[in-house]
């Protein structure tokens, strides 16, 4: 398990075009330096050369000898030719709406720099050097927060670039500056994109690839946070973990079941609930009979993103691309993303049914007919509300991940004069998973307050002793509620100690 507090002090994450992960994206996002590989920053020149070979003889080529879009079908003069690139970024910096995170754009510098690296854009191994200059400046972009339709960032990309040409305005360490000023005083110069490379800074998927890496990571503590809170509701509830065991999962296989009652096992590890007669009821509810298919399939649905994630920020998104072995430049379809936007979509759906199991098992907790504990979790006059008006949150903050999962937009497009008629919106699917998210982050927290009132409320019971160490570090963080207080502080609290991955380990 990453240390989130750790990660700023990451040593150098180094780009070769084929193992960058979400996890290094995450420490890039939050600062750290990143180097390049000599090795495959040598083979560049290679498919550099082809590309240039290729201008020189006048082959056709979309974006490099023709125009872009609509214009595909008109040839360019030399002198076109040489304004192309920057009339590209130009053109195509129209990123609008409040500037993304600088950690956000930093990562989609990070992955630019190396999808390039595979040569796949023809681009001279300069353009990746200068990428990780300003990563590692601090200088970074202002870019808008919507830009892009699923069928390359082309709003993104360019937004991006205009930094990089010393145009528009960066974001650096001492605060927000006009781009050519940030470069001066950061002793680099602004990049003069050759033939090909204002297509090659502009056109990829690098923005949706970042943000889709970062909303994974965050993913995959939430989730591991939600099976804490589920383990912890078990001991709360004394429920009947039968369902758990491996022999009986077994009889009907389901991708993820197995992963996800091993980790809620691990966490009841030692717990009395794994003694025969030991849980109060025969047949509990579903929402925590049912907790190993419902956060295994959150678990099948998490490796299939971060298979999709992992093609993308390693991927050559371009087009056209180089074929090394041949020489060729050939038209590519990599920029178009519908399986990030399949994959991201099934991982919302998944979110959704865990996240109703939670509010389910929330809404047992605070009910005497179903737990035996006291109404609202809390012992006291019969005035007192307790716990359970917070019900109401966990069931607002479920129709707002409901609302949030449902499926992006697709519809046959119709721009660049109804060339470009397919769009993925892997943006508006990505952007949202992040959202689901901040939300499953303060459900999560709101479950583990629950459970550890109601595991305190058994004082006569043992409980496993993994869970007995989450109790004390939510009475780290919050104390135990004796009498009716507000809740926002306690809830916002430990939703901060959820994001930081406090609770994701057994």
């Amino acid at each position: 398990m990453r240390n989130w507090a750790d990660l700023t002090m990451t040593n150098a994450i180094e780009l070769n075009g084929e193992d960058l992960t979400p996890d290094h994206l995450v420490a890039i996002a939050c600062g750290a330096e990143v180097t390049l590989c000599p090795l495959t920053l040598s083979r560049m020149p290679e498919t550099h050369g082809q590309l240039q070979a290729a201008i020189q003889s006048q082959a056709l080529m979309y974006g490099v000898t023709t125009g872009l879009g609509p214009r595909a079908v008109v040839g360019l003069s030399e002198e076109e030719q040489s304004d192309m690139s920057l009339k590209t970024i130009r053109g195509r910096a129209h990123s609008v709406g409040s500037p993304l995170p600088v950690g956000t754009v930093r990562a989609a510098m990070a992955v630019r720099a190396n999808t390039l690296m595979k040569g796949a854009a023809g681009a001279h191994p300069a353009l990746p050097v200068h990428y990780v200059k300003m990563l590692n400046a601090g200088l970074t972009p202002v870019v808008g927060e919507t830009g892009s339709v699923g069928a390359a960032d082309l709003m993104w990309g360019a937004s991006i670039a205009l930094g990089l040409i010393g145009e528009g305005e960066v974001d650096t360490p001492n605060g927000r500056s006009a781009a050519a000023e940030a470069l001066a005083a950061a002793g680099l110069k602004p990049y003069r994109p050759g033939p090909r490379e204002g297509l090659a800074m502009t056109s990829h998927s690098s923005m949706v690839a970042a943000i889709s890496a970062l909303s994974l990571s965050r993913a995959e503590t939430v989730f591991e946070t939600a099976q804490t809170a589920a383990a912890l509701s078990l001991e709360g509830f004394r429920g009947n973990i039968s369902p758990l065991r491996f022999r009986a999962l077994a009889l009907r296989p389901q991708p993820g079941q197995m992963a996800a009652a091993a980790g809620i096992a691990a966490r009841l590890d030692e717990s009395p609930l794994h003694e025969q007669g030991s849980a109060r009821r025969v047949q509990d509810p579903l929402s925590l009979r049912n907790v190993a298919q419902i956060h295994g399939t959150v678990v099948a649905a998490l490796d299939i993103v971060d298979t999709a994630v992992r093609d993308e920020i390693n991927g050559a998104s371009d087009n056209p691309v180089v074929l090394a072995k041949t020489g060729e430049v050939v038209s590519s379809g990599g920029y178009l993303t519908p399986h990030l936007t399949v994959a991201l979509g099934m991982l919302a759906q998944a979110f959704v049914h865990m996240s109703a199991a939670q509010v389910a098992r929330c809404s047992k907790l605070v009910n005497p007919r179903f737990t035996d504990l006291p109404l609202g979790l809390v012992q006291g006059d019969t005035a007192s509300a307790g716990m359970a008006p917070v019900m109401k949150s966990a069931e607002a903050l479920f129709s707002e991940i409901m609302q949030l999962a449902q499926p992006a937009p697709v519809y046959p497009g119709g721009g660049a004069d109804g060339v470009e008629d397919v769009v993925t919106h892997s943006a508006v699917a990505a952007k949202a998973m992040g959202q689901i998210v901040d939300r499953l982050q303060r459900l999560s927290a709101i479950e583990l307050m629950l459970g550890a009132q109601a595991v305190e409320l058994r004082q006569d019971v043992d409980i496993a002793p993994a869970i007995r160490r989450t109790v004390d570090m939510i009475r780290g963080v919050v104390d135990r509620m004796a009498d009716d207080r507000p809740m926002t502080e306690d809830i916002e609290a430990l939703t901060k100690s959820v994001a930081q991955g406090d609770f994701a380990e057994p």
